[in-house]
C-alpha cells in the first residue's frame, strides 16, 4: 500500500514541474529540466527498488500460497486415502460376503448333482445287476437245458450202438454156424424178408422212434420197406430192400467162362431192374427227397457190385439210387442221426440267439445310458472345473486387495 502511495505522489509532482514550466521563463525552465531530470533519476531508481520490492512480495507471496496450496493437497490426499480405505474395506467385506456365498451355494449344487448321480448310478447298477442276473439265469437254463438234451442223445447212441455191437456179435455167430447162405435163403420171399428183418433191426437201433416208418405206404400206393423222416431240406428217403443172391453165386459157380459172362451180365440186369424200380416208385417230385436207397444186405453182394461193376453204380447214381450195405447204411444212418441232432441243437441255438439278441438289446439300452450318464458326469466335471477355476480367480483376487496390490486404486475392482 505505500509503495501505491509514493507513486501516486511522484505522478502528482510531475504534473505540477509541467506546469510550471509553462509559466516561467526559459531560465527557470533550464533549471526545472536539471531538477526535472534529477527527479526523474531518483524515480527511476525509486521504481526500480520499487519493483525488487514487489518482486520479493511476491515470490513470499508465491511460496506462502504454495505451502497453503500444498498443504490443502496433503489434507484432501489425507481424506480421499482415508476415504478410499473405507471404500474398499466396506467393498471388500461385500465381496468376501457375496464370495461365501456363492462358495457354500457352488458346494450344495455339487453336493446335490454328486447325491444325484450318486443314487442314479446305485439305482441303474441295481437294475442292472438285476436284469443280467436273471437273463444269465435264464441262459444257463437254456444250456443246462441243451447239454442235459446232448447228454441223454449221446448216451443213448452208445446205448444203441452197442446194441448194434451185440447183434452184429450175433449175426457174425450165427453167420459161422450156417452151412451156407445159399440154403438159409433159397427162395426170393426168405431173402425179402431176411433183408427187411436186417434193415429194421439197423434202422431201429440207431435212429430214434419218430424219425422212420417201416412198411410205409406212399401216396401212389407202392409200399416201402422202411422210410427215414429227415429234416428240410433232404425230407422223407424210402429204403428198399434187395437181395440179388442167384445169380451172384452164379458167377462164381460158373464151369465155364461162357456162362460166368452170361451170370455177370444178368446179375448187371437184375441191379439195374432193381434200380429202375426203386427210381419209379419210391421218389415221388413234393413228397419225398429226390433219391432213394437201396439196401443189399449182404456186404459181399456190395462189395462185388463196386469193384467189378462201376457202369451199374454210375447208372444208379444217375437214377438218384444210392447202394448200400449194412456197414454203409449204419454210417447213413448216423449221418442222419447227426443230422437231426444239428437241427434239434440248431433249434436250441436259435432260442439261445433270440435270448442273446435280447440281452444285446437290453446291452443297447444299457450303453445308451451309460453314454447319457456319462455325459452328465462329464458336464458336472466340467461345471465344476469352471467353478474351480472362478474360484481360484476370486482368491487371487482377495490376495491381490489385500496385499495392496491394485493397478489403478482409484478404479473399482473389475467383476468377475
Amino acid at each position: 500500500m505505500p509503495e501505491i502511495i509514493f507513486a501516486v505522489a511522484v505522478v502528482l509532482l510531475l504534473i505540477v514541474l509541467l506546469v510550471m514550466q509553462f509559466k516561467q521563463p526559459a531560465r527557470a525552465a533550464q533549471m526545472l529540466e536539471q531538477q526535472h531530470r534529477a527527479m526523474l533519476t531518483d524515480l527511476h531508481d525509486g521504481l526500480n527498488k520499487q519493483g525488487d520490492r514487489l518482486i520479493a512480495a511476491q515470490a513470499a507471496e508465491s511460496e506462502r500460497l504454495r505451502a497453503a496450496v500444498s498443504e490443502e493437497l496433503r489434507a484432501t490426499r489425507d481424506a480421499i486415502g482415508a476415504l478410499r480405505t473405507e471404500m474398499l474395506g466396506q467393498m471388500l467385506e461385500k465381496l468376501a460376503e457375496q464370495g461365501r456365498a456363492d462358495q457354500k451355494l457352488i458346494q450344495e449344487s455339487f453336493n446335490n448333482a454328486s447325491q444325484h448321480l450318486r443314487n442314479s448310478i446305485e439305482t441303474l447298477s441295481k437294475t442292472v445287476d438285476g436284469r443280467l442276473e436273471q437273463i444269465g439265469g435264464k441262459v444257463n437254463e437254456r444250456l443246462d437245458e441243451g447239454f442235459k438234451k446232448t447228454n441223454e442223445t449221446f448216451i443213448s447212441v452208445m446205448a444203441r450202438l452197442a446194441t448194434i455191437d451185440e447183434a452184429q456179435k450175433k449175426i457174425d455167430g450165427l453167420t459161422t454156424n450156417m452151412v451156407s447162405l445159399q440154403e438159409l435163403l433159397g427162395d426170393k420171399r426168405s431173402r425179402g424178408a431176411f433183408g427187411e428183418v436186417q434193415l429194421e433191426g439197423l434202422v431201429r437201433n440207431i435212429m430214434p422212434p419218430q424219425s422212420y416208418e417201416m412198411q410205409y405206404t406212399l401216396p401212389n400206393g407202392t409200399r416201402a420197406d422202411c422210410v427215414l423222416k429227415l429234416p428240410e431240406p433232404t425230407g422223407m428217403v424210402a429204403v428198399d430192400s434187395k437181395f440179388p443172391l442167384e445169380n451172384y453165386h452164379r458167377m462164381f459157380d460158373a464151369a465155364s467162362p461162357a456162362e460166368k459172362s452170361a451170370a455177370e451180365k444178368q446179375f448187371r440186369a437184375d441191379i439195374r431192374k432193381h434200380v429202375d424200380d426203386i427210381g419209379s416208385k419210391y421218389i415221388i417230385p413234393e413228397v419225398t427227397s429226390d433219391g432213394a436207397v437201396m439196401f443189399v444186405p449182404a456186404e459181399a453182394v456190395f462189395a462185388e457190385i463196386h469193384a467189378h461193376h462201376p457202369d451199374v453204380v454210375d447208372y444208379a447214381m444217375q437214377r438218384r439210387v444210392w447202394i448200400v450195405s449194412p456197414t454203409t447204411l449204419m454210417a447213413v444212418l448216423n449221418t442222419a442221426r447227426a443230422v437231426m441232432k444239428d437241427v434239434e441243437t440248431r433249434k436250441q441255438v436259435h432260442i439261445i440267439k433270440d435270448e442273446l439278441g435280447k440281452l444285446g438289446k437290453e446291452f443297447g439300452r444299457f450303453d445308451e445310458r451309460m453314454k447319457k450318464l456319462a455325459d452328465h458326469i462329464r458336464q458336472a466335471h466340467e461345471d465344476a472345473q469352471d467353478v474351480h477355476t472362478t474360484s481360484q480367480k476370486i482368491s487371487k483376487r482377495f490376495i491381490s486387495i489385500e496385499q495392496v496390490e491394485l493397478e489403478h486404486p482409484t478404479a473399482l475392482p473389475p467383476q468377475i
